[in-house]
């Protein structure tokens, strides 16, 4: 007997291994995980690897063998059958291998060969590590497999030490509360607010055994805690504890009671038909559109069903696993995401993969890769977001992947938003979508008005001494603190500064490693690069002149919140990546501002969507033209959506709210159809903007990203025949080429970046040109990667 296993890790081949004879046949099932060997001799590294196929016999040439499978990691297959079949369609869509897909989604644990067979037998128990097992005689294998196959061994992974068992998390914000020379300790805190929650032994692994010594001394001093693995749980019902009250439970009203009943209807009909159907849920922002999700839920599980609900960020995964708590306290309910340990994250995948029964899942994207029984229903909250399309290693978009789920399991696909993606109403306008309409807020209450602020006469030097704010906005802000009301302060730009500007020889200070600003960080005393995450310490001489004059230019999170403190007469809360490293600290930061400790929180687009203050009055977009002129053809549609999705967050309680978006470009036309919250307006507009152009709906689209190493003296000619090889290749396929050229961000970690856009009517012939290239000569030393409906333009 022979398999077709795909390696879990690099170079993520599917290889033919030949089956062990001491296993009966029926043992290798597909989504098996094994251990198998590569590369030469006895001693080949052992690697993990998942069965695809098994087949009795193999076309060998004469003369060559087949390495044989070492030993199966695990008695039942972890992988089931229908994500095994996701993962081969995922490889086919992205022209990768389904090693490379399954790599990417599979919690750390599944992907090594770590395990051991325990042994019971009338004496004791004996262990065998791997290692033993490979170097064991034929008999004794054979004894093992007989024994594992008959359930009187168990597989179980290796033990562990107090080292991997207790967690290092951090329970301080920059500035650190120590001595300047404590540079170790120093160097602790930063590992741990760039890493999370890490365990003792890789913060050791990471640092170096001397970290020992300081890591005790912040364990004393109360900057760090130690948490066992098992206290995860505990500490996260801590933090849903200190998130802000959900809103009292209320009976659904007539448009929510509608646009439920067609979904029940709807996945009735998918159920019956055997076929998957999709939802799109349009209502404005406070419409209830959460309470509809959460009744669905209840329907699915009373129908024995599972429903898979899904938030484009954590923060508003947070929330909802919270309101469903709440809402459906008797519901087994499983939370997933990708800041979780690895250690949570692989227990709760072998969980479901053992569950029988159906639950309410909660998480981000990387939630549609877990073995959920009984899944009938998946749900994209704000399903217009772009975080619901991953485009680093393993390019994938979540809706795509939902929808593939759903015709596994004939099931119902629900896409909720208040500004859909286009693309989404296009197909909807076209019949393909059926609508769901939520027109009016909860509680009848209207829409705040909008107004523009014209900023222009703004210059980058008054914004650098007076801050970004105009006299109107903080005009506005004061009144609503004098009021004791709220406000929510909108800049997707975090840090103090994003460039520091040296006085002595007139260059702004960059990554060395992507030519891209460095951006001053306050509080951690740092510049970062926000791409690679270069840093060095602030002050310290210019690299270009040695000089020491600086000039912080823009405006930042940490210094617009630091300028609004003064208005406020108290400190003002922020919520972005950076004030939400630390476990816990989000949701302390929320659970603040519902207290009302705070007049003012200033946030990035974290704050956008799904927040519900109903004491906030005001909404002020500090900057609405940040997004506006990338070069990306979707930089309208976002800009509107977030400042739609920002203007939301204003009068959602019993007083009126009021929006002010500042603006140094008051004509634009995206800015009519944001005051009136006129997505259809929009829409349409839009639409005949990207028809005009040949941007989707109307094409598909993808980017070929093609870079180098900035030290390769050889890469710009060979980016050069491959772009004359390419261009030729595509006219024959039918495709528009544009490029390569150089990318919106050139250099990014120590590699020049080119990009070629290609339009046309089929996806097949756009892989078909993206393998023609992969396979040309002068990418040996380049690095392609295909994106399919990009998303990130940059």
């Amino acid at each position: 007997m022979y398999a077709s296993i795909a390696l879990l890790s690099p170079p993520y081949s599917t290889l033919s291994y030949a089956l062990p004879p001491e296993f009966p046949d029926d043992f290798w099932r597909p989504g098996l995980r094994v251990a198998v060997p590569l590369g030469r001799g006895e001693k080949a590294a052992l690697r993990a690897g998942v069965v695809l196929e098994t087949s009795d016999s193999l076309d060998l040439p004469k003369g060559v063998t087949c390495k044989s499978v070492c030993w199966p990691l695990e008695e039942q297959p972890a992988l089931t059958g229908e994500l095994l079949a996701l993962a081969q369609d995922l490889a086919l869509r992205q022209a990768l291998n389904p090693g490379h897909i399954l790599g990417h989604v599979l919690p750390q644990g599944l992907r090594t060969t770590r395990v051991q067979l325990r042994l019971v037998h009338e004496k004791g128990a004996t262990s065998w590590p791997l290692a033993r097992i490979r170097g064991a005689d034929e008999a004794s294998r054979r004894h093992l497999a007989q024994a594992l196959a008959q359930g009187e061994a168990r597989l179980l992974p290796p033990g562990t030490d107090a080292a991997s068992e207790e967690f290092c998390v951090l329970r301080v914000d920059p500035p650190w509360p120590v001595r300047p020379s404590a540079s170790r300790q120093i160097e602790v805190l930063e590992y741990l607010q760039e890493h999370g929650a890490v365990s003792r032994r890789n913060l050791t692994r990471a640092l170096g055994q001397g970290a020992g010594i300081p890591l005790q001394s912040l364990l004393s001093a109360g900057h760090v805690a130690l948490m066992r693995q098992d206290a995860e749980d505990e500490v996260e019902a801590v933090e849903q504890s200190l998130l802000p009250p959900p809103p009292a439970p209320f009976v659904l009203n007539d448009d929510q009671a509608v646009a439920l009943n067609e979904m029940k209807t709807a996945l009735e009909t998918a159920q019956t038909e055997k076929r998957a159907v999709s939802r799109l849920l349009y209502g404005v922002t406070g419409s209830g559109k959460t309470a509809v999700y959460l009744e669905l839920a209840r329907a699915c599980l009373a129908a024995g069903k599972s429903l898979l609900l899904l938030a484009p960020e954590v923060a508003l995964a947070y929330k909802l696993r919270r309101d469903a708590a709440c809402a459906l306290p008797e519901v087994p309910l499983f939370f997933h995401h990708g800041y979780q340990s690895p250690a949570r994250r692989e227990a709760t995948y072998r969980q479901l993969a053992s569950r029988q029964e159906p639950c309410l899942v909660v998480g981000t994207r990387s939630a549609l890769f877990l073995p959920v029984p009984h899944l009938a229903c998946v749900v994209l909250d704000e399903e217009h977001d772009a975080s619901f399309k991953q485009d680093e290693s393993l390019a994938y978009q979540a809706k795509e992947v939902a929808w593939f789920r759903m015709a596994q399991n004939n099931g119902l696909l629900v896409l909720g938003s208040a500004t859909p993606d286009l693309k989404t109403f296009y197909a909807a306008e076209g019949g393909h979508l059926p609508v769901l309409r939520l027109p009016r807020r909860v509680g009848g209450r209207d829409l705040p008005p909008v107004e523009l602020v014209d900023i222009s006469s703004l210059s980058p030097a008054a914004t650098t001494e007076q801050g970004l704010l105009a006299p109107q906005s903080e005009q506005a802000l004061q009144e609503v603190v004098s009021r004791g009301e709220q406000a929510v302060v909108l800049l997707n730009r975090r840090g103090y500064a994003p460039l520091m500007y040296c006085l002595d020889c007139g260059r702004t200070l960059r990554c060395p490693q992507c030519e891209i600003g460095l951006t001053y960080h306050k509080g951690r005393e740092k510049l970062v690069c926000h791409y690679c995450g270069y840093s060095r310490p602030f002050p310290s001489p210019c690299p270009e002149c040695k000089g020491m004059n600086f000039l912080p230019m823009g405006e930042g999170t940490e210094r617009l919140a630091e300028r609004l403190s003064v208005l406020a007469g108290g400190p003002v809360l922020r919520l972005d990546r950076d004030s939400t490293r630390r476990p816990g600290r989000m949701e302390e930061i929320l659970a603040a501002f519902a207290r009302q400790e705070s007049p003012i929180l200033v946030g990035t687009q974290m704050l956008s969507k799904g927040h519900h203050f109903p004491n906030v009055t005001l909404a002020v977009i500090a900057d609405g033209d940040l997004g506006l002129n990338l070069p990306d053809y979707r930089a309208a549609e976002r800009t509107f959506q977030l400042l739609v999705q920002s203007s939301g967050r204003a009068g959602r309680g019993d007083k009126p709210g009021q929006v002010l978006i500042q603006t140094r470009d008051v004509s634009h036309y995206c800015w009519q159809y944001v005051r009136e919250a006129d997505y259809e307006g929009f829409y349409a507009a839009e639409l005949a903007r990207r028809k005009l152009r040949r941007y989707p709906p109307f094409v598909r689209l993808a980017l070929i990203r093609i870079s180098h190493a900035v030290e390769e003296n050889a890469g710009v000619a060979a980016v050069n025949d491959l772009a004359a090889a390419m261009r030729g290749r595509a006219a024959e396929l039918g495709l528009q080429l544009l490029g390569p050229a150089p990318a919106p961000l050139a250099l990014l970690r120590g590699r020049r970046r080119y990009t070629c856009l290609v339009k046309g009517q089929d996806w097949q012939a756009i892989r078909a040109l993206y393998f023609f290239a992969a396979a040309q000569k002068y990418t040996k030393n380049l690095r392609l990667f295909l994106d399919l409906d990009p998303v990130n333009m940059l």
